[in-house]
């Protein structure tokens, strides 16, 4: 067991958060830059002639420059073995960061320092929080005209309800940004705007009361010498405690796209952020360096390489070491793998693995095999939890433009809906198909997926239906007969989802109470987990 012991202490686990926009997917491209994972921002290795953000590969985030697919990415700094999961930062697609967030030990929060606390930022902090995620906080775009420093550390504290610790300190911004100041080192980094590649030598110049600083910054260090004054009276300690319980969050400054900052924040990912912890399953909680390899699919995603129509399911290890070639047994089906090509990731770029550990993302290429929320293990029937799914917000039909190939149209939506890009709801009674989404952006996403990837154009329309729930009953309320006489008195109504979880459409919130006051056995769910093994009761 104490083998293993080192190689967890080595792994950092953690995921890139913040509204669209904030500069998420640019920090991710530096993180990987001074990891020296890659050599040029935009690009793995130099390979690409076209320069997209290395973490955006699907081709419609090339086209719109947003990401909409979580990414995964594994690079090592100060001997430590980093897994960066860059997600989403589009609210239409909130599950799948969600997702993401299970499988992560600690989250870097990006926030734009000219927009401060946004919306997306508020409901992913809300995930982090139920999780008790450890936050650190990056306040990108310094070389900007944005919010003061004080004023953005108000904010975050008062929206998030979370103790702010300034690490590092902005002398200045916009056109008069100059660096920051290193409380931990007591020292001042000075800016320079960066390239892709990364810089040479930085100049620091040591303490507040250094006469070069006054005379070079003037104004701008004077009064980032007042804050810090004032920060140094009201700001309490960095807490290791307080921050591991997501109560507390470390903030640093900088500007990703000049390189600035950059170093600051994988060195506290490295200092600060947990290594994997124990796992709780419903059987037993499972710990990082038990002997016997055990592993959860938080994130499913098809056609990685269009060229072989493949399904990666990225699995996070939970415990043991894995091995390439080891049976291992899918507890759901009770089937068993012995997976060969499993392999590691630089965003789209993927290498053969040889072996992981707690704490590592691994991608293994199946036909259908894996499903999200499935636990894989060496034999011990375990079940890991709390991988969400959430009832959507909009529900449309979709039908393909072209008759013949509607064989293609059901195929393609029912590996989108394994993976999770959207839901898709099989009616019991009647053949379209129906779509459930966060947000609008989603079904465009789908429809240019199902054209690119599956060669089929879909039409999707308006649906009856507005509200979805998902439905059991319990065993001591008839359990089985209870839920069948309920499906066959609503057969017009029902469908069944990606895992075949009974679901009841309806078209407005009011013919649901009424739904739900005539069957008061019945349950209503607003969110499942996998495979219908735990489920929310609807609000």
């Amino acid at each position: 067991m104490s083998d293993l012991a080192p190689e967890v202490r080595r792994r950092r686990t953690f995921a890139i958060i913040s509204h669209p926009d904030a500069g998420k997917t640019t920090l991710t491209e530096k993180l990987l830059l001074f990891s020296g994972a890659i050599n040029i921002a935009g690009s793995v290795k130099a390979r690409k002639a076209a320069r997209h953000a290395t973490s955006d590969w699907m081709e419609i985030e090339k086209q719109r420059g947003i990401s909409v697919a979580s990414s995964v990415m594994q690079m090592e700094y100060r001997d430590c073995v980093i897994n960066l999961l860059d997600t989403p930062g589009h609210q239409d697609f909130s599950e799948d960061t969600y997702r993401v967030l299970t499988a992560v030990d600690a989250a870097l929060m990006v926030i734009d320092a000219a927009n401060g606390v946004e919306p997306q930022t508020r409901r992913l902090l809300q995930v982090c929080r139920a999780r008790n995620t450890p936050i650190l906080t990056f306040v990108n775009k310094m070389d900007r005209e944005v919010q003061s420093p004080l004023d953005v550390m108000d904010e975050i504290e008062r929206e998030l309800g979370m103790t702010v610790v300034p690490f590092t300190w902005p002398v200045g911004m916009g056109k008069t940004f100059h660096g920051v100041y290193d409380r931990r080192t007591d020292q001042m980094r000075v800016f320079e705007a960066g390239e892709d590649r990364r810089g040479g030598s930085e100049e620091v110049l040591a303490g507040l009361d250094n006469a070069e600083s006054a005379r070079r910054f003037g104004a701008e260090f004077a009064q980032a010498k007042d804050e810090l004054e004032l920060v140094e009276g009201a700001s309490p300690a960095f807490d290791a405690q307080e921050f591991l319980a997501g109560r507390q969050t470390p903030m640093l400054f900088g500007s990703a796209i000049n390189n600035f900052g950059v170093r600051e924040v994988l060195d506290a990912l490295v200092d600060l952020a947990p290594p994997p912890g124990p796992k709780p399953a419903l059987q037993r909680t499972v710990e990082p360096t038990e002997p016997k390899f055990s592993g959860v699919v938080f994130k499913i995603q098809a056609n990685m390489d269009p060229a072989h129509r493949d399904r990666i399911a990225f699995v996070r290890v939970a415990s043991g070491h894995f091995e390439r070639g080891m049976r291992l047994k899918v507890v759901r089906s009770g089937k068993e793998l012995r997976p060969n090509t499993v392999v590691s990731f630089l965003s789209q770029r993927r290498e053969l693995l040889d072996e992981a550990y707690a704490g590592d993302i691994i991608g293994i290429p199946n036909h259908g095999v894996l499903q999200l929320g499935d636990t894989l293990t060496e034999g011990e029937a375990l079940q890991f939890t709390g991988l969400p799914f959430f009832a959507p917000e909009i529900i449309r039909s979709v039908e393909v433009a072209d008759p013949l190939r509607g064989k293609q149209l059901k195929a393609g939506l029912t590996q989108l809906g394994e993976e999770g890009a959207i839901q898709v709801f099989r009616p019991m009674a009647g053949s379209i198909l129906m779509l459930g989404a966060v947000g609008q952006l989603q079904f465009e996403v789908v429809q240019h997926r199902l054209e690119a990837e599956y060669g089929v154009k879909a039409r999707i329309t308006h649906s009856p239906f507005q509200v979805a729930r998902w439905v059991t009953c319990p065993p001591e309320n008839g359990g089985e007969q209870e839920l069948k006489r309920f499906i066959e008195a609503n057969i017009h109504r029902m469908a069944w989802d990606a895992v075949d979880a009974p679901t009841i459409l309806v078209d407005h919130t009011a013919t649901l109470r009424a739904v739900e006051s005539n069957w008061p056995k019945i349950q209503f769910h607003a969110m499942r987990e996998h495979a219908g093994l735990v489920f929310q009761r609807s609000m």
